[in-house]
């Protein structure tokens, strides 16, 4: 781990992100102890809460949105917080991405929670006007995959959303690296704009 650094709005600089969960717990409190190290956090709680193929099957998860967010407040940093779409209701103020915004051929919808004075301009959103494929099964000429459960196509799921590391598992809760430029590009505006001086 590299040494805790103060905020940094110097041009040319590298600020330092915090990537928060990794299927494995703690951390909530690891923002708590160590947030403030970082120059922007990005947590992406565990979303089977508030997924719909959880809820089919009858499933059960811990909510962890509220802790988390009390955790990133403490840090007096910039973060956001993203999440699936079930869970719009209990973020405040997010901007939804789908794929299409950002050249991403399938309709993956994802929310993102700004805060810390981070703010994020929701896109326009494009009809959905491409068909996509039912979920878990092949995906037909001419529509869009839906790349969750036991879905088909690994391979073409990779190249669709910009993965190619990745195995089914991780594929199905993975945030599109389009998504992740697009926060960050507007997290490092954030960070090297001048802050206002109250006169």
């Amino acid at each position: 781990m590299t040494q805790p650094t103060p905020i940094r709005r110097v041009a040319g600089s590298r600020p330092r992100l915090l990537d928060a969960f990794c299927c494995q717990g703690g951390a909530v409190e690891y923002i708590r102890a160590h947030g403030h190290e970082y120059d922007v956090i990005h947590a992406s709680p565990p979303c089977q809460h508030d997924s719909e193929c959880q809820r089919i099957q009858g499933r059960t998860h811990p909510d962890l949105i509220n802790p988390t967010r009390a955790a990133l407040e403490t840090t007096g940093r910039p973060w956001v917080i993203e999440n699936v779409a079930g869970a719009l209701a209990k973020l405040r103020e997010p901007v939804l991405l789908c794929g299409p915004m950002l050249s991403v051929e399938t309709y993956r919808h994802r929310c993102f929670e700004p805060g810390g004075g981070l703010t994020l301009p929701q896109p326009d959103h494009p009809a959905h006007t491409v068909p996509q494929a039912k979920m878990g099964r092949p995906i037909p000429p001419g529509h869009y995959g839906h790349y969750v459960g036991n879905f088909s196509g690994v391979d073409r799921a990779r190249h669709v959303l910009g993965v190619p590391w990745m195995n089914r598992n991780g594929i199905r809760e993975c945030i599109p690296p389009a998504y992740a430029a697009w926060v960050g590009h507007h997290a490092l505006t954030h960070l090297t704009t001048p802050a206002e001086v109250a006169a």
